[in-house]
């Protein structure tokens, strides 16, 4: 119908139709630079305190506009498990098979492999030790769905299994091991950040966090017996 005080020059509006947000780069360009924008949050402020608005004013777009790549930031984070976090794991899954019978020299591996991964990417130790050291869960919660208790049975299982058969300590707890060599390998070297200033750690490097992993996972505190 149409509007009688409307001037006859007057031409309706033609709203903007759905999709792509208007004037923002597209395709896969676009997504991997958002996926590295929130990586470099990630390492600075961790999980919880990287939301979608965030990312958004550090690419300098609208949170409409990376609403379209990414519907959630838990939406985000799927892509990068698939792209780092299921590699790393394949990979450490690949050292015990490697060593079945020999799984001290498992172990120190998985450290060497944990300051490898640390150093390639700086944002891994504040996103897994995040949960940890806040009173946020939200990336727990997240990471909880992606577990499989199975696998996680199986696994402590053959740790118990390597205890009876005398190849590892028996005081260890096996839900505590993982959890130590990351904190072995990847919290120190997140922590380097913070050692800027400590006259006796300031010059801690890779190296010398690697070397000390090593020498903590295949000797304990003892000396070293000939």
């Amino acid at each position: 119908m149409t509007n009688p005080n409307a001037s006859p020059t007057t031409k309706p509006r033609r709203g903007r139709p759905p999709g792509r947000p208007h004037a923002q780069p597209d395709g896969a360009d676009q997504r991997s630079r958002l996926i590295e924008i929130a990586l470099g949050l990630f390492a600075r402020y961790g999980y919880a305190a990287t939301t979608l608005a965030a990312i958004a004013r550090a690419a300098g777009m609208t949170p409409a506009a990376v609403h379209y790549y990414f519907k959630t930031r838990e939406q985000l984070f799927d892509e990068i498990h698939q792209a780092h976090i299921s590699p790393m794991r394949e990979r450490v899954e690949a050292i015990f098979h490697e060593h079945k019978t020999d799984p001290v020299s498992a172990f120190v591996k998985v450290a060497e492999r944990f300051v490898e991964v640390a150093d390639e990417h700086a944002w891994i130790a504040p996103v897994f030790f995040g949960d940890l050291l806040t009173e946020s869960d939200a990336l727990r919660k997240h990471m909880h769905q992606k577990k499989n208790p199975k696998e996680q049975a199986a696994f402590h299982e053959r740790i118990h299994q390597w205890q009876r058969e005398g190849l590892l300590n028996p005081g260890l707890d096996p839900a505590l091991v993982m959890p130590s060599i990351m904190s072995l390998t990847m919290l120190f070297m997140a922590a380097r950040r913070k050692w800027k200033d400590d006259p006796l750690r300031k010059d801690i490097d890779r190296e010398a966090i690697r070397r000390h992993a090593v020498a903590l996972l295949g000797h304990g505190l003892g000396p070293v017996k000939a």
